[in-house]
Order: structure tokens, then sequence, then C-alpha cells
């Protein structure tokens, strides 16, 4: 029976199915306001009483819109995060390391988290460079750093895969160059000596005499790579006293081929195929017992779904958290209208039928609740805006959240509960004694 109706629903584009969903969450709302006021024109009143305690509404609905816009703020910037975080790992078509945890890898390569892992030797890393499917091998070295910013040895190949064209400078040409992130506090011409390891532990004198300068700056690329410093990875093994990964006679040399016999090892290789179904054959054939490939994709994507469950739990706090507003909406209302009681009291005394009075307090409760509401979506813009530009300081991947149709879904919903249940408030001051509140 619901066969038909399911698939003219599924036949409609993605953004008609939100818009109708929103309105269908809305509607409960609107049909009991039309039932309410039928016949009537209470909106002239509640203007007056809007006015009369006009500090006390702003108060209601200042804190009604900070719930609201805190609860729907919080849901975009789980979204906003997952976004950004595929973004930054999207360069990383194919990891090869040595065998151990996928994850811990993934934070190494792909988000710079330094990990110590055993290394890839040479006789591996030319079994994958020279492999006729692959089109670029690029080894990963870290464990270096100058102050917040890791130093990576890398090739120039993996420079350009990663970030396209420099935006200020040329590519490095020598152990002694680097090329520095968007984001670090570099500019071309300038010298540094990398520290040997990473943060509070890093060595800052084990390198001295290793200066190296940068002589160019990369595009931003909305990764933890625009806080990194790119140096030829023959020049991480040379500041460790390890070979060059090439023969004596050409130790100068940059960039691939690189020599198995002088290769010192790297703890990971980013590997590139020109064809899609190459990638799954090379993940195949590099799966053994010495090396571990995996898609960097399909592992975020693994801990996404984990983190649907707490997407889930976050969802469900946000409704608890509407469902607790609610409740002190509806408890503020019940106060708000006692300071009305003698007004309508003398509206009932003056012959006003009691379905006048209670489209009145009605309104007056929806207009208050509409309110909020629309003030909380501009606070929930406002909210994403600022906590996106923490996380992205904080993780240094660029989160660009926004609101949704699942927020404004969110927000329908308790519109239309709220009012529904503002009813509640409105049947109580009917049934307050008239004569009472007159005399109060």
């Amino acid at each position: 029976m619901f066969a038909p109706v399911t698939d003219a629903w599924n036949s409609l584009p993605a953004t008609a199915q939100d818009v109708l969903w929103f309105v269908i969450l809305l509607l409960p709302a609107l049909i009991t306001g039309l039932i309410v006021t039928r016949g009537y024109r209470p909106f002239g009143l509640v203007r007056a009483m809007m006015w009369r305690y006009r500090w006390t509404n702003a108060l209601f609905v200042t804190l009604i819109a900070i719930s609201v816009g805190i609860g729907v703020g919080l849901i975009a910037q789980e979204r906003g995060l997952r976004k950004g975080t595929a973004r930054a790992a999207e360069k990383f078509d194919l990891i090869v390391a040595a065998p151990g945890s996928e994850v811990q890898m993934l934070m190494a390569a792909v988000y710079l988290q330094p990990v110590d892992v055993p290394l890839i030797d040479g006789q591996t890393y030319d079994r994958i460079a020279t492999h006729e499917n692959v089109s670029l091998a690029a080894p990963i070295a870290y464990g270096d750093s100058y102050l917040a910013s890791p130093v990576i040895g890398t090739t120039p190949q993996f420079v350009t895969h990663l970030a396209g064209d420099l935006v200020e400078g040329r590519m490095f040409a020598s152990m002694g160059e680097a090329v520095a992130g968007a984001r670090v506090p570099l500019k071309v011409g300038d010298r540094f000596v990398p520290a040997h390891g990473v943060g509070d532990a890093a060595e800052h004198d084990a390198h001295e005499g290793h200066d190296i300068a940068v002589v160019g700056k990369m595009r931003l690329t909305g990764s933890p790579w625009d806080k990194a410093i790119l140096v030829p990875v023959e020049g991480v093994w040379a500041v460790h006293g390890l070979a060059s990964g090439h023969a004596p006679d050409d130790a100068a040399r940059i960039g691939p081929p690189f020599d198995p016999d002088y290769f010192p090892g790297t703890p990971a290789v980013l590997v590139r195929a020109d064809q899609l179904w190459a990638n799954y054959a090379l993940r195949s054939e590099f799966t053994t017992d010495k090396t571990m490939a995996f898609f960097p994709g399909a592992v975020l994507a693994g801990l996404h779904s984990m983190l649907g469950d707490v997407r889930q739990v976050m969802s469900v706090m946000a409704v608890l958290t509407q469902v607790l507003v609610t409740a002190g909406v509806l408890a503020g209302l019940v106060v708000l209208t006692r300071l009305y009681a003698r007004r309508l009291a003398l509206l009932r005394a003056l012959g006003a039928p009691d379905r006048f009075v209670f489209s009145v307090v009605w309104s007056y409760a929806a207009v208050l609740i509409g309110a909020g509401a629309i003030l909380g979506v501009a606070v929930g813009f406002a909210a994403v805006g600022a906590i996106s530009r923490v996380v992205t300081a904080r993780t240094d991947i660029l989160v660009t959240a926004t609101l949704g149709w699942p927020e404004f879904h969110l927000v329908a919903g308790f519109v239309s509960l709220t009012v529904i249940l503002a009813l509640t408030p409105a049947f109580m001051a009917l049934s307050r004694n008239i004569v009472t509140d007159l005399r109060a």
C-alpha cells in the first residue's frame, strides 16, 4: 500500500526531500496556530504584551536562542570535522608501511602524528617504486621538527602531488633546502636548524650545523601539511648520519631513483597508480609479511562509521537538551502568564470569549518560541564559525562547518513540539479565578 508513496518519495531530488521534510516537521505548529487563532486577531494585544515586559521577553527569547544555537551548532560541527578529515586524506591514495596498525600509520603519514614504527628497507622500497603500475612512490620520513612544525623528508614529486605548483619560490634542489607549508611562520629566504624529535622531548641542539634554507612556500591544502616543512628525504638521512639513498659517486642527487643498497629506510611510502584498478592490485600485492598496504580513505571511513555512533549520541544529547529547554519554556510561560493575570482577568470580566483569551496566551507563547528559534539559527551560524576556527587551529585540519538541513529539521521539530505543548499554559490561564486575579 505504501509502495507508490515510497517510490514517489525516492524519486524526488535530495533537496526536495529535505524541504518537504522541513515542512512536514513544521506543519503541526502551523495547523495548531490556524486552529487556535481562527476567527480572532490576537496579535495586536500580543504586541502590547511583548512591549510591556520587553526586557523579560528578550531574556526569555535569548535563553531559547542559546539552547537551540548550541544544539544545532554541535551537530553541524561534527559533520564539518568529518568532511575536513576526509579532505585532508584525499591526496593519499595508498600507503605502504611495515606491518602494524593501519589507524596508527594513518595518523602518522596523513595527519603527521609522530609514532615509532619499523622502517621499510631499500629492497622493499625498490620493489614498490619500480613496479610497472606505480607512477609515484614517495618516501615519508618524519621525526624532526622546528618549533611546532614537523620536518618531513620526501621527494619533489610528492610536494607537487600534495599541493600543486608552489605559491612562492621554487622547489628544493639540495639537502640544505626546504619548502614550507602555507601556515608555517617562515618566509622564503629564512633559515632554521631542525630539532631531533617533536614536542617537549625534542633535542634542539642535536642537529647544530645543519642549517636549512626555505626556498619555497606551498599552497594551502587544508590539512596538517600546511604546518609542515618539507625537505629532501636525503637531508633527513644525512643529518642523522645515514647514507643518502644514492651511491657515493652520486651522493648529491635529490629524488628518485634510489639505490637499494644505500637506502636507509622510511616509515611509510605514498603510492599512486595512474589507474584506479591498479591501486587495488597494488594493495593486494604489497600486503605481505613484510609490508602493510592500505587505503587511508577506507580506514578513515571505518573511523567515521565509529564516529557515527558519536553523532547519534550527540543527536540524542541535542534532543534531550531541547526537551529540557521545552520543559523550561513551559515553566517560564506559566510564570510569564502570571504577569498578565490581572489583564487577562479584566478581558474575561469585560466579556471577552475564553477562546480569544486562549488564543492571546498561546500566540504570545508562540511568538516567543518562534523568535527564539529564529535567533537560535543565527546563534548556530555564529557558533559553527567560531568552533570551526578553534578546531582548525587545534587540529591543523581546515574545518568549514555550516548549518544544513538536518539542523533546520531539528529546529522545526523543536518549534512544533514546543508550540503544541504551549497549549498547556493557555489552558492554565483560563483555569485561573477571575475575581482573585482582579483583586491581586
